[in-house]
């Protein structure tokens, strides 16, 4: 039974995957569905490919306990079986009282509350598979907060609900788990999702690191450059971080290694660069297309407030890479040895040139992002038919909305828990309390605002995907950094940002947990070059904070203000790079290195005439180093 019977499930999983990728694509097309049918069977489908894509008879085999370990598949079949068939249920009843709710006065009886409640914790426990427990916990922990909140101290206190007051805002309004970001990730951003895994799937990824390969032969980094390059863009386009590690490090880190990188370098260069594809314009992480929504703004506006930045984060890994390569004496590769980029793969690089260059010109035409992601779609499947390889395997668009259909239903699994935690917010009020706390305790203060919600960002981004990170994060201390005179947008960016970037963040640091085996280093090592590597990201979401023209756009935009960012910031990441790793031209001493890094930090406060100064500091450092270089050469 066990090996038919799970055949069956993986089928089943798989047409409910091709059949959720396939909706995307249509509501891109024509508009979503109708509010009440579409969320509650999308996020029932999501579900099932949840719990039956990863059953518990997998589960089990690695178990410490040897009684779970013995269980008879049968029986762990049935259970995941009749916990999908409670879930369909618990949305056939949803689906019921918000038809009679809205034409009748409607009273919730046992029942009815039983109901939602075991659907939430089928919903937690589909989460759980997928992401583990840090999030799940969370929304757990909301839930006996609605109960027993009567019990807290201090600013936790409130009156204290029922479990069916509780249920009727998590489960049966469209406040909690089919709230308003539910209806974002299902209008807007799974099409982007299948479209990154359909490039994936047609070979432009192949594509793309072979042309960033060639065009980096001739830097010092090489192999390095090159996984930044391709990691960018990569990362850009499948809005997963550890999809953008596996993708492109397995090509890329043994590259490195072979051309005189340490194994955690090499590991930290592809998770810092896998990381950053989420802030890259045009198609960047799913929560942008959230941010839109929440701020107001147009997708296009999110595009080009986060291009100066993006530019600035790679920028700094590049320069990162190339010194620690002038430092370890590595060069660039002889001309010979470097792969030339002939007729083919020219017209390979096509394949994810061209539907870039539709989303952008979609965008900038003034339609929609969903649709400019369904267009992306058609020009990738049209581009893949001139790779030979998908014309003699046709059956490659299946396999890729399969895997889309799993990557969607990822995300939708994930909103859902956090609409849990959003209905507990909306219900309680903690958010407003938490935040007065917050307030107070930064009173007068938006750098100590700043600083709490980045270390909340990045703890939390720990253990969930950036978006729901970002979600949970800019509705609590949002509003407080903006009563600190924060700008609306640059607030969003600010905690996008760091729900971004703790992937790379220790302890967990998933990015580079990923590249780490690959690489064969230990994984907390490499988070560390992550983080040395990537430092600069961490700085700059404070500088267009209190510098918002460094995003372009908004009311306060001053032309002077984004010259002088940009150049102090330029010079600073040079400086602290430098000072870092202890290198330019030749090995710097200690005094020489402690300068540098004063130099280049005090470039950063957003005091002009405090900048000026710094920067005379800062540009003579850098000109004694290049004169003592060229003398020692000539000696």
């Amino acid at each position: 039974m066990s090996l038919s019977f799970k055949s069956l499930t993986i089928w089943i999983v798989a047409i409910i995957g091709a059949v959720l990728a396939l909706q995307a694509i249509y509501v891109a097309l024509f508009g979503g569905w109708d509010i009440t049918y579409g969320r509650s069977w999308i996020l029932c489908a999501a579900v099932t490919i949840a719990l039956l894509g990863n059953p518990l008879v997998n589960r089990v085999q690695n178990s410490r306990f040897s009684a779970i370990r013995n269980m008879p598949a049968w029986l762990l079949w049935a259970i995941d079986l009749i916990l999908v068939g409670v879930f369909i249920f618990g949305t056939l009843k949803f689906i019921e009282i918000q038809i009679l709710i809205e034409e009748t006065i409607f009273e919730y009886n046992p029942n009815d509350i039983t109901i939602a409640f075991v659907a939430v914790i089928i919903l937690l426990e589909a989460t759980r598979r997928l992401f583990g427990l840090p999030i799940v916990l969370i929304a757990a922990f909301g839930i006996l907060y609605c109960l027993y909140g009567q019990y807290m101290p201090g600013f936790l206190n409130h009156s204290g609900f029922s479990l069916n007051r509780s249920m009727q805002t998590i489960w049966y309004s469209f406040q909690g788990v089919f709230g308003l970001p539910m209806g974002v990730v299902l209008q807007v951003v799974l099409i982007f999702v299948v479209f990154g895994v359909i490039l994936e799937s047609t070979g432009a990824s192949d594509a793309l690191i072979r042309a960033s390969v060639a065009l980096t032969g001739k830097t010092r980094g090489g192999p390095a450059h090159s996984a930044v390059f391709a990691s960018a863009i990569f990362g850009s386009m499948s809005g997963s971080v550890t999809a953008n590690v596996v993708g492109t490090g397995s090509f890329t880190i043994p590259m490195i290694k072979r051309r005189g990188f340490s194994a955690p370098m090499a590991g930290g260069v592809e998770a810092a660069a896998s990381t950053g594809g989420q802030i890259v314009p045009p198609v960047m992480g799913a929560a942008a297309f959230l941010m839109a929504d929440l701020t107001g703004e147009a997708y296009t506006t999110i595009c080009i407030a986060a291009l100066i930045p993006a530019l600035f984060y790679y920028g700094s890994l590049f320069a990162s890479i190339s010194i620690q390569a002038g430092a370890d004496g590595i060069e660039p590769l002889p001309e010979p040895e470097r792969p030339p980029l002939n007729r083919k793969d020219l017209l390979a690089c096509l394949a994810f040139i061209v539907p870039i260059a539709i989303i952008v010109f979609v965008l900038v035409m003034g339609r929609s992002p969903a649709l400019a992601g369904f267009w992306a779609i058609v020009a990738a499947v049209i581009m893949g038919v001139f790779n030979k390889k998908n014309r003699e395997n046709p059956g490659i668009i299946w396999t890729a909305l399969v895997k889309a259909g799993r990557s969607c239903a990822w995300i939708i699994v994930a909103v859902g828990c956090i609409g849990v935690i959003i209905g507990v917010l909306n219900l309680t009020g903690l958010g407003i309390s938490f935040a007065s706390v917050v307030a107070e305790f930064s009173e007068f203060s938006l750098l100590a605002a700043l600083v709490t919600t980045a270390l909340a960002a990045l703890a939390l981004g720990m253990g969930m995907p950036t978006l729901p990170a970002y979600l949970i994060i800019i509705l609590v201390l949002g509003p407080v950094m903006q009563r600190m005179g924060a700008e609306l947008l640059a607030t969003h960016m600010f905690v996008f940002y760091f729900g971004v970037l703790s992937a790379i963040t220790p302890p967990v640091a998933i990015g580079a947990f990923a590249a780490a085996p690959i690489a064969n280093a230990h994984p907390f090592t490499t988070a560390l070059y992550a983080v040395r590597i990537a430092l600069v990201g961490f700085i700059i979401p404070f500088i267009f904070i209190y510098e918002p023209s460094l995003l372009l756009v908004g009311e306060t935009f001053d032309l002077l203000s984004f010259v002088r960012v940009a150049v102090c910031l330029s010079i600073a990441i040079w400086l602290i790079n430098t000072a870092l790793i202890g290198y330019e031209r030749q090995m710097l001493g200690v005094p020489e290195r402690l300068l540098r890094g004063l130099a280049g930090a005090g470039l950063l406060i957003q005091i002009p005439t405090l900048q000026i100064a710094f920067l005379v500091v800062g540009l003579s450092l850098i000109t004694f180093g290049t004169v003592r270089s060229r003398r020692r050469l000539q000696n």
